[in-house]
């Protein structure tokens, strides 16, 4: 699939207790335990995990090949009784599919699709492609399959089609402000490296007008100081809104570093004159992911005592009452 011109966004169906939730494997491979582990995760809220056989598969260190994992993508899609399309992990291997996928499975039967790490790639690439809203947030083996692992709060309200609410940023949440301001745009983004390695290729991401949302995982501060200043040498920083990073697990040269990446980070990014804040726990986190609906309009707000993420559209449409 390919970027095309700019399309109205298509919101998918609102996800509901009972429904069946599809679980795919786009990019690296995973284990049984630990897909079962978040299958059982989803039942307890009420949800029916459904996944082929061929999940388990192995290529390297892909989830199989790249046919297998391009064709259970698409027959998620096009499965009537799958609402939402759940990912079991990231790793590495989701930019392949962006050659074989059949793009009117995925554009005629828009739904939810969650993840996040390497699956910003398929993530970016639908919202801005295919034009429907997207998900970042839980896996299956990475947050459903342990407690604790998911910000329920959000994935209610952005699965369920809640008109306006806000993200928590209080004191607890661990975010912090940078550079104080208010803006409103439609929120996008993703993994910082997923992000970057779009650039120049057919699925550049397009970040005009966004409330841009940046996050990693491992990366030694002059990495991400380094990926930082690729996006604005490519424009792509010029026309954000505003610009929030996520909790930046592990991101550190050394223990004893005499710097924050705090610090790293604002030296590319603050002398954008938007709003900036720091540590928002989405995608690669120490504990309770939160979702974040991509493509849909947010207000962010950083001020030096309180700072606030608010959703301001349902992100999903309520389904047709089910006859009985």
């Amino acid at each position: 699939m390919q970027n095309t011109a700019p399309i109205s966004r298509v919101k998918p169906l609102a996800l509901q207790v009972g429904d069946t939730v599809g679980i795919v494997a786009p990019a690296s491979n995973i284990q049984r335990h630990l897909l079962e582990a978040g299958c059982e995760g989803l039942q307890q809220l009420g949800y029916k995990p459904f996944y082929f056989d061929s999940i388990l598969e192995q290529d390297l260190y892909f989830a199989g090949s790249v046919e297998r994992r391009a064709r259970e993508l698409e027959e998620m899609f096009v499965r009537e009784e799958v609402r939402a399309i759940v990912c079991a992990r990231g790793g590495y291997g989701a930019n392949y599919l962006l050659g074989k996928l059949d793009p009117q499975k995925i554009v005629m039967h828009p739904k939810i699709f969650v993840g996040y790490s390497d699956i910003t790639t398929l993530l970016t690439c639908f919202l801005d492609s295919a034009g429907f809203v997207t998900f970042h947030g839980p896996m299956v083996t990475k947050d459903f399959a342990h407690p604790d692992g998911v910000e329920l709060a959000s994935w209610e309200a952005a699965l369920t089609g809640l008109t306006e609410w806000a993200i928590d940023l209080g004191p607890d949440s661990g975010v912090k402000p940078l550079v104080e301001g208010h803006a409103e745009g439609n929120l996008y983004g993703g993994c910082l490296s997923m992000l970057v390695a779009s650039l120049g290729t057919p699925h550049d991401i397009r970040t005009a007008g966004t409330i841009l949302f940046l996050e990693d995982v491992g990366a030694k501060p002059y990495q991400i100081d380094r990926m930082l200043m690729q996006l604005k040498l490519a424009g792509k920083l010029a026309g954000v809104k505003g610009i929030i990073f996520g909790e930046m697990l592990d991101c550190v040269q050394t223990k004893g570093q005499g710097y924050t990446l705090e610090e790293v980070v604002m030296r590319v990014v603050g002398d954008l004159g938007v709003p900036v804040a720091y540590g928002l726990r989405s995608g690669h986190v120490s504990r309770r992911n939160i979702t974040l609906p991509l493509g849909v309009r947010a207000a962010l707000g950083v001020g030096s005592k309180e700072m606030s993420l608010k959703i301001l559209e349902a992100a999903t449409t309520q389904a047709a009452p089910r006859t009985p």
